[in-house]
């Protein structure tokens, strides 16, 4: 209990005093980060890789409603705890090349979005899994608005509106639980009890399904996307696709399926078509960009296609995928985007075309470049293989046709990602790479623990596995049984 609870204060304590901290913010920043994850990992050591809910924290809140401060901890929610605070101390650390106005206002900021992500990935009370939802939002929304590139206003409100309307459906919806809750309170598990006839759970599972598919996002909700990603400065960028969009396919795994799973079986094979339409849309128009930022963006809409349409087959190896592969893509794109700012901050461009040669000046970066982007085709023996082989292989027992044509993602991913690597690497210095300097201080040491990550999990993904695989068992046994009750 007082874990769970340190583990959500220690960020929100950061956020407050790091807001106050001056131009010392980033190192303060820094060191509330490493806090959280020296807490995450002893919480991780000291946790029983079963199905039950650990570290739970029920406080009374606003008892006259029924709504609690109720957290806890299964494995479904220890692996998005730990990528959250894994990634958080990293990408404050990618920053320290950057001399950001206002320091302490964007240091802070970016601590107060770890408190609201934590709040979602660990909440057991609806009510509070909104507030950690639009908590994660705001500051998200500010660190865009305000240290943006070009057209950050109208883009910025176009993410805007997107998000808060997927949120108010959401919030339409689990009004509406309460509602049909004799307890009438928000807790989860009164929520996976209700008995909701077939016409109730299509409109609740579309009401939840908009708002994470946005946050994901999901074709066709995913215009806001490759615009906020290149318009975001890169440490917003590395926010919104390394955790953020986690906070959509987390909420499919932990909220939606359970609650309504005769919707979600309803409603699976439209959710596939879309997800796989997702996956070969944005990769066709990857093959297309000419500003790198914008083709890393669209291939993580492709991959998080494949993610969901892992989630949607409704089997035991789909639904591990998509939770190891949130782990091995958050990892990657927060690598692929630091990469770019590094070759962004010596040649002020991202455009493939005006790149060229920079292997040639900078080997060290070369390399690191290049098992990062392995990592991203999921090259055998890196972070990424085992998340895709286990999600192509649950939409495979879903359907033939649905793998086939989702596993053209591998294929398209691999040839524009290493055409690519080729067109910026490679090839002849010109006027602009040929005084490119090799990495250096801070970008080593993140690049390098990046890399070891890669490696590492690629190597030996066992621990991933053995930590979801009792809490996605009993998830998808409570959603067949639910389903076998029903008919």
């Amino acid at each position: 209990m007082e874990q769970l609870l340190l583990l959500i204060f220690i960020p929100l304590a950061g956020a407050l005093i790091t807001a106050f901290a001056g131009k010392s913010a980033k190192i303060v920043s820094t060191v509330f980060s490493v806090a959280s994850l020296g807490l995450a990992l002893f919480i991780a050591l000291n946790f029983i890789p079963d199905a039950s809910t650990q570290f739970e924290v029920n406080l009374p809140w606003i008892a006259d409603l029924g709504i609690h401060f109720h957290a806890g901890i299964d494995g479904i929610s220890m692996l998005v705890v730990l990528l959250t605070n894994l990634l958080i101390p990293i990408i404050i650390l990618s920053s320290y090349r950057h001399d950001y106005h206002n320091p302490a206002a964007f240091y802070g900021l970016i601590l107060f979005m770890q408190a609201g992500l934590l709040i979602v990935f660990t909440a057991m009370d609806a009510f509070l899994f909104y507030i950690g939802w639009e908590a994660a939002l705001i500051p998200i929304y500010f660190i865009c608005a305000f240290w943006g590139g070009k057209d950050r206003v109208r883009i910025n409100m176009k993410f805007f509106v997107y998000t808060i309307a997927g949120s108010l459906f959401m919030l339409m919806g689990i009004i509406y639980l309460y509602l049909q809750n004799p307890a009438h309170n928000f807790e989860i598990n009164a929520f996976y009890a209700l008995s909701l006839d077939s016409e109730q759970q299509g409109w609740i599972f579309w009401a939840f399904f908009i708002a994470f598919a946005i946050k994901m996002p999901v074709f066709p909700f995913h215009t806001w996307q490759p615009d906020t990603y290149t318009a975001a400065p890169t440490q917003g960028t590395m926010l919104l696709s390394g955790i953020m969009l986690k906070m959509g396919i987390y909420g499919v795994i932990r909220w939606l399926l359970p609650i309504v799973p005769t919707g979600v079986q309803d409603w699976a094979t439209l959710a596939m078509v879309l997800s796989i339409i997702g996956i070969v849309y944005a990769s066709l128009i990857a093959f297309t960009q000419k500003d790198a930022k914008r083709l890393v963006a669209y291939s993580s809409i492709a991959h998080v296609g494949l993610i969901a349409a892992g989630i949607f087959a409704l089997n035991q190896q789909g639904m591990q995928g998509a939770m190891v592969q949130m782990l091995s893509h958050g990892i990657n794109v927060v690598g692929l985007f630091f990469v770019l700012d590094i070759i962004f901050s010596r040649v002020e461009t991202n455009k493939i075309e005006e790149l060229g040669g920079i292997a040639k000046a900078a080997p060290q970066l070369a390399i690191t470049f290049l098992i990062i982007l392995l990592g991203t085709v999921a090259l055998p023996g890196t972070n990424g293989f085992i998340g895709e082989f286990l999600l192509l292989m649950g939409v495979y027992n879903y359907g033939i046709w649905a793998a086939a044509i989702a596993g053209l993602t591998i294929i398209f991913g691999a040839v524009y990602m290493l055409r690519m690597y080729q067109n910026i690497m490679l090839g002849k210095t010109n006027e602009l790479t040929i005084t490119f300097t090799d990495i250096q201080g801070s970008e080593k040491l993140v690049l390098y623990i990046i890399c070891a990550l890669i490696i590492l999990l690629g190597v030996y993904p066992k621990p991933l596995l053995h930590l979801t695989e009792a809490s996605v068992q009993q998830l998808l046994e409570q959603v067949n049984q639910k389903l076998i009750s029903v008919k």
